[in-house]
């Protein structure tokens, strides 16, 4: 028997194993039900209780593209593979060879960039994400700060978060932040009940708070407020101070003095202003992609793009009462 022979036949037979073996991963992947696992073990793995997930399904399942292929991944399974990757923080590779969705590394790849940009939606990021611009939405605000701090006028608390990524192919210089490892820069406003207002994801590890603040849209919105509206954002050292931003240094004006009581101002600022670290700690908490030094293994933009599908996906638990959990269950 010749060697030619040989090598074709083992060649034959290699194709005919993987090909049975994308036959049963696809077998695998149609009889999953996630949906039947326990409720307290559906958070876990993915971060949001069953019936909020259902909400964020009617929600993408337009936003996802259609295929006609009889191998296709359910839309379902598109969504829940990809906030499974969202709250581990595990890489690709892990999350597309888990047992639940028996999914191939490329074909996890394309469902997790195809849910990514759904929730990237303009219309999803302005129902999810909503800096109040009308007096109505701002008065919310404040009275949710006054009732939990007894901080008058607050409209959020500003600061600004660090999320690793890889080295960047361009401009690496810029995304190397003070803390040596190549980030974002990610502006946070969030209101006293951890929902987030605004998100900016555009900027470079090495930008410092006041230069993203420079550039944020939330500026030209505070500027149109009335002078006789008295709001303004919280913001630490790290802002500059000003008629629409107060830091540890302003100096209390009479709204604030009369509510000091006991405390002082930079007692009371403090304690108000620490919300927006409460809220980026739980951002990262439940969704673990973000969290630590482990960076996203992506360019800056998409990059930029998870942490604002993250984002909508916090506020989306908030509406839902989703309670908050510290590890998953693989």
């Amino acid at each position: 028997m010749s060697l030619m022979y040989l090598l074709w036949q083992a060649e034959k037979q290699r194709k005919r194993n993987v090909s049975n073996s994308l036959s049963m991963r696809r077998r695998l992947r149609d009889l999953s039900d996630p949906l039947k696992l326990p409720e307290k073990q559906f958070i876990a793995m993915f971060r949001v209780d069953k019936s909020t997930f259902q909400r964020l399904l009617v929600e993408l399942r337009a936003r996802l593209p259609d295929s006609k292929r009889s191998t296709a991944v359910r839309k379902e399974l598109k969504i829940l593979a990809a906030l499974n990757f969202y709250a581990k923080g595990a890489y690709q590779r892990s999350i597309g060879a888990c047992d639940l969705n028996s999914m191939s590394q490329p074909t996890f790849s394309r469902c997790f960039n195809e849910v990514t940009d759904a929730l990237n939606s303009p219309d999803i990021l302005q129902k999810y994400i909503k800096f109040p611009v009308c007096q109505a939405d701002r008065k919310v605000i404040i009275n949710g700060f006054m009732e939990k701090f007894g901080f008058p006028g607050v409209i959020g608390c500003v600061d600004g978060m660090q999320v690793a990524i890889l080295q960047p192919k361009k401009e690496k210089e810029a995304f190397f932040n003070d803390n040596n490892y190549y980030s974002l820069n990610v502006l946070i406003i969030c209101d006293a009940k951890l929902n987030i207002l605004y998100v900016d994801a555009s900027f470079s590890g090495a930008s410092t708070d006041e230069q993203v603040w420079e550039q944020c849209a939330v500026k030209e919105v505070l500027q149109n407020i009335p002078e006789t509206r008295r709001c303004w954002l919280l913001g630490d050292s790290e802002y500059p101070q000003g008629p629409r931003m107060l830091t540890l240094n302003s100096e209390p004006i009479p709204d604030i003095s009369r509510h000091l009581g006991a405390e002082s101002y930079v007692e009371l600022h403090h304690k108000t202003w620490n919300t927006v670290q409460e809220c980026m700690k739980a951002l990262r908490e439940r969704w673990q992609c973000l969290k630590g030094r482990k960076p996203l293994h992506y360019g800056p933009t998409t990059a930029a793009k998870i942490v604002n599908a993250c984002v909508v996906l916090h506020n989306i638990a908030n509406l839902g009462n989703v309670p908050l959990v510290k590890s998953s269950v693989t």
